[in-house]
């Protein structure tokens, strides 16, 4: 007599349908891509890059006109949908749906914890952070925040974990979650159009999957334009401090392209190898330059300011997260442009992410995803803009003014400032651009397998030409938009990625609840599944023992 075995969780019914989707696509030249996804979003990027390099000066007007427009009439929707897109994750999390396991209640994950906290934490903010960890608790500690009226270290420590903590991070569980679901447990391909399958059914396959799909890929092209445009500016003050390098659009034009040329020869390796590998070693560089930071600093008022400045964020939590400004001067700069670059960024992010978390609970996911990168962003922040802040202070204003004058050199403009050998401050320079350009790469690399995925028709593995390809053209819409900006460069990357956010924005709204029906239904089949998985070991343990040793019983059974 057989033992019972219970048969599988996941569902084979969408893989003819997901055949079909792929036998559209294009097979030449050693590319595979979804014809309408790819086409569409490729014409509509070169035809921006076409215009802003005819007329840099027209286009970067319209651009901050549409800005004003979004900004001026629409704030009070970026800071709501933000909210909701925080709030959506917690309740999945404390609720039965954290019991779900992505891939099903088998699978087990492919990367170890500290792997995987490094993909999360180097492809979701790394050059954000080193961006603006100087020189935006910097600002608000010298100017009144509009929801206070006052300001202190603790407020302008507080309104920056407010910019990088639980709400950005709640934006990427989100669509993360959403993503690796739908591929996971139901075996849908890994692609955006995916996550609507429970409200649009099988048209997720034909053109309004495809215009699902097209939104995503201009999101995320002008989300990673934005920060690999950052990391150009940050990368142009380091060389600047160090070897004298001048600043200016050239310059950082020609790093994009040799730091593109960089990404994409770990493109070629996967993600498996090159992302990880690089993931792994941003967080062990960033590790060292934090500690050296922390002791050669003003330890005793980083720690201070640390504790205050969490107490600022959680304490007026509410109130500062449902603020919605008259006028927009202060919100449409800082969290207006936070929120559209985190919106903007999250197909990129949530679909790395998601590629990288199978076999993990939705509890155990939203939890890490939450939490862990959120405290870290907490102490780098402190440690970096405590110390601007407290540099500051000591020399008059002049590191501000400084500030002031290019954002991007407020890192080394602070290391500069401090009261050590002038060797620990190159050795501190020098970590400082490597960090930048190493996340830089990551960031290149791991979002052109992500915009890849989405023009395969959510293919895994696709053929090299097709990822170099990407990669291509994501630092081509990074030169586009700094040489629209031209001397306000930093304007125009903002006013890219908020414009793009908007649509995006709509789309996360319906994704919410479309993941909710998904999810409860799979708690339904759980709960089948544990009983059925009960019962067939009840059988197998009990029943099935006692005819093994009945040879009565076992001999009429094998008849």
């Amino acid at each position: 007599m057989k033992k019972l075995k219970h048969p599988k969780f996941e569902t084979d019914k969408f893989k003819e349908k997901t055949k079909l989707l792929h036998a559209r696509n294009i097979n030449r030249f050693g590319f595979d891509f979804h014809p309408e996804v790819s086409i569409i979003s490729g014409v509509f990027v070169l035809i921006f890059i076409g215009l802003t390099l005819k007329d840099p000066v027209a286009v970067n007007e319209i651009l901050i006109n549409i800005q004003n427009k979004i900004t001026d009439n629409f704030n009070w929707f970026f800071i709501l949908s933000t909210n909701l897109f925080l709030v959506f994750p917690i309740y999945l999390m404390f609720s039965k749906f954290g019991e779900i396991t992505l891939g099903g209640p088998e699978a087990k994950p492919e990367f170890t914890n500290f792997a995987w906290y490094s993909m999360l934490i180097s492809a979701g903010m790394g050059i954000g952070l080193m961006f603006w960890s100087v020189g935006e608790p910097l600002y608000h500690a010298n100017s009144a925040l509009p929801m206070t009226g006052t300001t202190s270290t603790e407020e302008a420590l507080g309104i920056t974990f407010y910019h990088w903590g639980f709400h950005p991070w709640g934006v990427y569980s989100l669509i993360a979650l959403a993503l690796a679901f739908f591929a996971y447990n139901r075996g849908l391909p890994l692609s955006l159009r995916s996550v609507f399958y429970p409200i649009l059914k099988d048209k997720v396959f034909g053109w309004i999957g495809d215009i699902i799909d097209i939104t995503a890929v201009i999101s995320c092209l002008f989300g990673l334009a934005t920060s690999l445009g950052f990391g150009a500016q940050q990368i142009n003050a380091g060389l600047n401090y160090l070897f004298g390098v001048p600043q200016n659009t050239k310059i950082q034009v020609g790093i994009i392209i040799v730091i593109t040329f960089i990404a994409t020869l770990s493109v070629v390796s996967g993600i498996g190898k090159g992302v990880r590998i690089l993931s792994e070693l941003n967080m062990r560089i960033a590790a060292i330059l934090l500690l050296l930071m922390l002791i050669l600093g003003p330890t005793l008022f980083i720690l201070r300011s640390f504790n205050n400045g969490v107490g600022f964020y959680l304490n007026n939590f509410v109130s500062i997260s449902l603020f919605s400004e008259n006028g927009n001067a202060w919100q449409g700069s800082w969290t207006i442009f936070y929120w559209a670059w985190w919106i903007s960024w999250s197909p990129f992010v949530g679909m790395f992410i998601a590629r990288v978390s199978k076999g993990r609970s939705v509890r155990e996911f939203v939890t890490a995803i939450l939490i862990v990168p959120t405290i870290l962003s907490f102490v780098w922040m402190s440690t970096f803009g405590a110390t601007a802040i407290f540099q500051d202070a000591a020399i008059g204003g002049q590191l501000l003014e400084a500030v002031k004058q290019d954002v991007s050199t407020a890192l080394f403009a602070m290391i500069q400032g401090l009261d050590i050998p002038g060797v620990l401050k190159n050795v501190l320079s020098i970590l400082g651009t490597f960090l930048v350009i190493s996340f830089f790469v990551t960031s290149s690399d791991s979002g052109s397998l992500v915009v890849d995925n989405l023009t395969s028709g959510g293919k895994l593995d696709s053929p090299v030409p097709q990822r170099v390809f990407w990669a291509v053209m994501e630092g081509t819409i990074a030169v586009a938009l700094l040489i629209a900006g031209g001397s306000n460069a930093l304007s125009a990357l903002q006013t890219g990625v908020i414009i793009s956010g908007f649509p995006f924005t709509i789309i996360l709204l319906i994704m919410m609840y479309s993941l909710h029906v998904g999810l409860r239904t799979d708690l339904n089949k759980l709960k089948i599944y544990r009983e059925d998985k009960w019962a067939i070991k009840f059988f197998n343990e009990k029943i099935h023992g006692e005819f093994e040793k009945d040879e009565k019983i076992k001999e009429r059974m094998n008849k």
